[in-house]
């Protein structure tokens, strides 16, 4: 018998169910056991009645929920808060539900700079006031992860999360098994040199393209902190590869961002990433603007937040 699975999307950009697609030919065998009974990315399920008639939020009762994107406003909020009530198991799907991902990077501004920003100081939009309207929902006060809200009872991070993932975690719920990605960071599985050392105390700009022969691999290439080529490995949960193993940004040659979250759960990454550019010479302060670098994808739980201005002496 088949396990119905209700999906939702919040403040999402719809990456994760584009990777719930991706899974391919695994997709196929996870749908003999599944029954998805709402997921309006891909299919037409309409919250107040197909007619729009309904007065009440429709999302069907089902065993597993699966939620990506965060909370931004208040409709969000009630739509997670429905989504509780009509599962037995509630799934954080990708870096937005788990960690409020690249929009919580609002988090260091209160709400009128974001609007002014939007509405007034953005080069390609012309100047206008801020939207108002009764039936609009209004912002919380902070852009947060989905167990900022509720209880969240598996996450799988990633932006977007690998199809690997959420074909495992899934098959893991359906056997009634428990289900998390081991907490090793990203250097854990990277194979390039290490020399504990770096060239000189200056970070590089984040355009500047590492050092590395294309004709060799990537054990033949020295690691991207110590050629001062900011990558946040050291401070981030492994498996944005899948089973393959090695880190999807490092394999092009790129530096990790961050996308998968911390190692595990409490983890201070900015704290953690000084100390690691510091123990290869480099400078922490010659990274610009380090603090939303540092903290790009996990701006929810109070990692990123407003600062208070200084007083003026």
């Amino acid at each position: 018998m088949a396990v119905n699975v209700a999906s939702e999307w919040l403040n999402a950009c719809a990456g994760c169910e584009i990777s719930i697609l991706n899974t391919g030919e695994r997709l196929l065998d996870l749908l003999a056991q599944l029954n998805f009974v709402h997921i309006p990315a891909l299919v037409d399920h309409k919250y107040y009645g197909q007619l729009g008639d309904g007065t009440t939020l429709e999302i069907p009762e089902a065993t597993v929920g699966i939620v990506s994107g965060g909370i931004r406003n208040t409709e969000h909020k009630h739509v997670l808060e429905e989504m509780r009530k009509k599962v037995k198991l509630l799934i954080a799907m990708g870096s937005c539900a788990c960690y409020g991902g690249i929009p919580a990077q609002a988090n260091m501004f209160n709400q009128a700079e974001v609007f002014d920003k939007v509405f007034r100081g953005c080069a390609s939009t012309d100047p206008a006031p801020n939207p108002e309207h009764p039936n609009l929902p209004k912002w919380t006060a902070a852009c947060q992860a989905l167990d900022e809200v509720t209880q969240v009872d598996l996450a799988i991070p990633g932006c977007p999360p690998h199809p690997d993932w959420i074909v495992d975690a899934l098959l893991a719920v359906l056997a009634g098994k428990t289900w998390s990605l081991p907490e090793r960071s990203v250097c854990d599985t990277c194979p390039v040199i290490r020399e504990k050392k770096s060239g000189g105390g200056s970070i590089k700009r984040v355009l500047a393209n590492a050092e590395f022969n294309p004709e060799e691999g990537l054990d033949k290439m020295r690691c991207l902190n110590e050629q001062g080529v900011f990558c946040m490995g050291p401070v981030t949960l492994a498996g944005c590869c899948g089973k393959v193993g090695v880190p999807r940004c490092v394999h092009a040659r790129t530096p990790c961002r961050g996308c998968f979250g911390p190692v595990r759960k409490g983890a201070k990454p900015m704290v953690d990433m000084m100390g690691a550019l510091t123990s290869v010479g480099l400078d922490p302060k010659t990274l610009v603007d380090r603090r939303a670098i540092m903290n790009r994808y996990i701006g929810a739980h109070g990692y990123l937040t407003v600062v208070p201005a200084r007083p003026v002496r």
